[in-house]
């Protein structure tokens, strides 16, 4: 029996050696000493050591898995289990780096500091989430294990939390860690009591948030839109200079051979009529580009002193030096001769006036009186009686008041209800009053001379007595011909026929004039008329040299 056991343990131990020859050193077991009995219980360590081997393998494997896993869930999802270290040093103070997201909802901040941020906004309206991860519930992540996530404990002895609890955390330490900055808090109040001189700089200069930014529950819809984050404001003109350019002329395709007397824009900004002593009234279709000629009327008895559509833009209204008038219906495309008017002797009809409302036709007439015709009927309805002769008319207040200013240097305001004049009051300065104009949105009006003056008013105030003109405008030297507010009221446009160039632009709300207008080297010519569009993005101008010059005024967006 020995023998043989000695043999078999011989057997063995050379079988052991040749297999385990690069086992390390610890598994090897001597057994030069030992007897027989010893050498079964060398087999049956060296199979429990095997067996750990195996135990320490699969662990090992198991392990690798793990870290194929978390590396890949990582690139998918970002560093959830553990966050990028930054060295040995820095493990104990450094913070993470992650940014505060408030726009996922449905998570309940568990720390004390997030609490109270989230009750300063509990006053914007939260939006819900775009995304949602449903595994964050299911995640379970150790803060006790990691160093630098043993801050985000609330208890010693806690140590697994769910996902959304450790994000929770994670935002409220980096709030913790990073406070906001005053300035860029969305506190209106706040920021209004210690605006700087630049910021109301520019709140006077017009600049002003676009849209989608107007108010603080906006703030964090900075992102969802590709608009600028500050423009001028669009309904704001600023004083100095004005951004305009020069376009095709309006009458390009067919000039005129006289000067042109009238110029104005249909309601709907896409028509414009010119006419003059060549006796033609033209229309073109004003696109900036070509601004086709759609039509062209020859009137054989009378040179067009003036030509104006009625506000409805259903006819035009067609005087010269005659005891008549036209009327050229657009629609039928029919020219009826109105005149002389029944129990009137006037020779001339050439100035006039349209009410807004479309219902009135005011002529001046001869020895102070006007005219009032009915635009349906084309009679004479009633007349009114200044003390002077009559130079200028103007509408006010819908067309229920008319102004009038003449040879006597006062203005007249006329109630057409009762055809009676409830005021009148000298125009500072006048003498002989050639032009008049009212705002159509401001409650002022404006009042030219032959002295070159044009005094603005605050109708009201002029109404209740006051006789000092808000400002008086002294840039004309010769008589002024024409006064023309814009369709907004922030640009008066001042005019004399008498001089060249003499065509000035006033900025209303400061009433100063635009320095870079008339242009250099300009083409003005001898101006005779204005217009501008209906939504302000075009004036036109007439000339004694028959263009019709057009211009852009990039401040508006239509025309």
């Amino acid at each position: 029996m020995s023998l043989i056991s000695q043999n078999v343990g011989s057997k063995n131990r050379v079988k052991r050696a040749n297999v385990d020859a690069d086992e390390p050193a610890f598994l090897e077991v001597n057994n030069d000493d030992e007897g027989g009995r010893e050498s079964d219980l060398a087999v049956s360590k060296k199979k429990k050591k095997r067996k750990e081997r195996d135990e320490l393998l699969e662990k090992q494997l198991e392990i690798e898995e793990g870290k194929e896993m978390k590396k890949l869930e990582n690139f998918l999802f970002g560093s959830l289990y553990s966050p990028v270290e930054s060295g040995k040093d820095e493990e104990e103070k450094s913070s993470l780096s992650f940014f505060v997201d408030r726009s996922v909802g449905g998570v309940e901040p568990d720390y004390e500091e997030d609490v109270e941020l989230t009750k300063e906004s509990d006053i914007e309206e939260e939006r819900k989430a775009v995304w949602l991860d449903e595994e964050e519930e299911k995640t379970r992540v150790n803060i006790a294990k990691v160093n630098r996530l043993r801050k985000l404990r609330k208890d010693e002895d806690e140590s697994l939390i769910s996902g959304s609890q450790y994000v929770a955390r994670l935002r409220a330490q980096h709030a913790k860690m990073n406070p906001g900055t005053d300035w860029a808090r969305p506190d209106s109040q706040s920021r209004k009591d210690g605006l700087s001189a630049d910021e109301l700089s520019d709140e006077e200069n017009g600049i002003v948030l676009a849209r989608g930014y107007k108010n603080d529950d906006a703030f964090d819809d900075i992102l969802r839109t590709n608009e600028d984050l500050v423009v001028k404001s669009r309904t704001k003109l600023l004083p100095g200079l004005l951004e305009y350019s020069r376009l095709v002329d309006a009458n390009a395709e067919d000039p005129s051979n006289g000067p042109i007397n009238s110029v104005q824009f249909h309601r709907n900004g896409q028509l414009l009529l010119a006419a003059g002593l060549d006796r033609r009234l033209r229309f073109f279709q004003i696109d900036g580009k070509r601004n086709t000629k759609i039509q062209s009327i020859f009137i054989d008895d009378c040179p067009i002193r003036k030509a104006s559509f009625l506000p409805d833009g259903s006819k035009v209204i067609i005087a010269g030096r005659r005891k008549f008038f036209y009327s050229f219906d657009l629609v039928k495309a029919k020219v009826d001769k109105i005149g002389p008017l029944v129990g009137r002797e006037e020779k001339s009809l050439e100035v006039f006036e349209v009410s807004p409302d479309s219902s009135t036709i005011a002529f001046v007439g001869n020895e102070g009186y006007i005219l009032l015709v009915s635009s349906k009927t084309k009679e004479l309805i009633g007349t009114l009686k200044m003390n002077g002769t009559v130079r200028s008319l103007a509408f006010a207040d819908d067309g229920q008041q008319l102004l009038s200013h003449g040879g006597d240097g006062q203005v007249y305001h006329w109630d057409l209800r009762t055809r009676a004049c409830i005021h009148k009051a000298v125009d500072e300065g006048c003498i002989h009053g050639t032009a008049l104009c009212t705002s159509p949105t401001r409650n002022l009006f404006a009042a030219g001379s032959d002295s070159g003056i044009v005094n603005v008013y605050n109708r009201d105030e002029f109404l209740g007595g006051k006789k000092k003109p808000i400002k008086a405008i002294e840039n004309l030297t010769t008589k002024v011909d024409l006064l023309k507010f814009n369709n907004d009221g922030q640009i008066l446009a001042i005019c004399s026929h008498m001089k060249k160039n003499s065509l000035k632009l006033i900025h209303v709300p400061s009433f100063t004039v635009f320095s870079n207008w008339p242009p250099m080297n300009s083409a003005l010519h001898y101006p005779r008329c204005l217009d501008f569009s209906p939504g302000g993005g075009f004036m036109a101008v007439g000339n004694a040299a028959g263009k019709v010059l057009l211009y852009k005024l990039h401040h508006y967006d239509h025309a």
